[in-house]
């Protein structure tokens, strides 16, 4: 009798979940503007490194909420921090002091050995702060008033707003809305040659992503940044370091451009800072800071109490619980793993990326592998239609690692190979190779 009751409630507990679940669903089609290729997955909550859909199904996140999620889910310092600090004060207009602001600030800087601090709510504003600063700063030189251009990397991919998207390079973003903000140009992605003949004294800032994370886990070469480094010194402009998915300790450096030749004038960051709350910085150099004075910019929300309470909980919880080795050793495991599985399966080309930032580079379209990884209980995504990215949390265990490689060799093998991609560049060199053709 007692069996019976608990299927009884079992089968209840389902359909009231699938009734939830059908009016979430039917309400999101209805009302929410169609800008995403959403599953019908709801997930309902999570735990470390595993998310939960609506019916209890478990899946192994290997996509961190794309970068953001870097300790998981409901990790507990997070959850205390974040209970603590709304039961205080959630805002407090930034025409006052809050606690954590100074502190967190000073952390960054530490970090990132920047000098000042300017908080945002999202990568894409920090992207556009970025930029006023550049460009304010040149404009406060001798000859100033000309230095107005932009250069960005050709793949990049910086933010949705009008001057993020302007120094976003693929079309399929940019072209709906042009006209955008003027003066961009491209340089070919670590071309040296290109970089020289792009860069004159009207050149405010260049913007480079250490590693490019949506244009496909493209990593620039010291080579090249080093160049960019010594050209924008040359001409008075900012190096800007793209840091919002390869910062904060994604890599397993606190940075992603610490691995290459002289520090950025600017770094950007956002996803993982505060744990899933929303916000970015931008942090500069004082020789760029000191540019903005009262009134040049700002923000409503940005550096809350809250967050920046979140956001030192997890800079410290990265120190205290020496994640950046934990990344480094899962990355490389986890590497080491991928490289395994391309031996095993001819149509993965390469497996590029550092730490827990990794893309695997396949001939054929990748969808349908995300779409059998997910039937599978596990979380990834497909970037240009051909990579296959993988941003786990930084928590991630030797256990999780050998299981996420287990699964994804299972959906390699069940899925039917889809018709192989033409003329879709394997490597850096490929893809220079091509944009030299053009």
């Amino acid at each position: 009798m007692k069996s019976k009751l608990k299927i009884s409630k079992k089968t209840a507990s389902a359909r009231k979940a699938g009734a939830t679940s059908n009016s979430v669903l039917r309400d999101a089609a209805r009302h929410l503007i169609n800008t995403y290729k959403r599953s019908d997955m709801v997930f309902t909550h999570g735990r470390g490194c595993y998310l939960f859909d609506q019916h209890g199904k478990k899946y192994l996140d290997f996509l961190g909420g794309i970068a953001v999620n870097a300790l998981g889910y409901s990790y507990p310092a997070l959850v205390n921090t974040i209970r603590r600090e709304a039961g205080r004060a959630i805002h407090v207009s930034n025409l006052f002091h809050n606690p954590f602001q100074g502190p967190l600030a000073a952390k960054l800087a530490l970090w990132s050995h920047m000098d000042r601090v300017f908080f945002t709510n999202s990568g894409s504003e920090a992207i556009e702060g970025a930029l006023k600063l550049a460009r304010i700063a040149a404009h406060r030189k001798p000859g100033g008033e000309n230095k107005t251009r932009i250069l960005a990397l050709e793949n990049s991919f910086h933010g949705r707003t009008f001057g993020a998207l302007s120094i976003t390079h693929t079309p399929k973003y940019r072209e709906p809305f042009v006209p955008l903000v003027p003066g961009v140009e491209f340089v070919r992605f670590n071309d040296t040659a290109d970089l020289e003949e792009k860069f004159s004294d009207d050149v405010c800032a260049i913007v480079i992503e250490p590693i490019q994370g949506e244009g496909g886990i493209f990593p620039v070469n010291d080579a090249f940044w080093k160049r960019a480094r010594e050209l924008a010194t040359q001409h008075g402009a900012a190096l800007i370091a793209d840091e919002i998915q390869s910062g904060l300790g994604r890599t397993g450096r606190e940075f992603a451009c610490q691995r290459l030749t002289g520090l950025p004038d600017i770094i950007v960051v956002a996803k993982p800072l505060a744990g899933g709350l929303p916000l970015g910085a931008f942090l500069a150099r004082e020789e760029f800071a000191s540019a903005f004075s009262p009134g040049l910019h700002g923000s409503t929300f940005g550096g809350g109490p809250l967050v920046c309470a979140t956001a030192l909980t997890f800079m410290n919880t990265v120190e205290q619980k020496h994640l950046l080795a934990n990344v480094l050793t899962r990355g490389a495991e986890l590497r080491a793993g991928l490289k395994t599985l391309a031996a095993k399966f001819d149509f993965i080309r390469e497996i590029r990326g550092e730490g827990l930032m990794l893309g695997i580079d396949l001939d054929v379209d990748g969808t349908p592998y995300v779409a059998e990884a997910l039937k599978q209980g596990l979380l990834i995504n497909c970037t240009h239609e051909h990579i296959l990215r993988l941003l786990p949390p930084f928590i991630l265990t030797a256990q999780q690692v050998k299981e996420g490689l287990s699964k994804l060799e299972s959906v390699f093998a069940k899925t039917e190979r889809p018709a192989k991609l033409q003329a879709v560049p394997s490597t850096t060199a490929g893809a220079l190779t091509l944009a030299a053709a053009r």
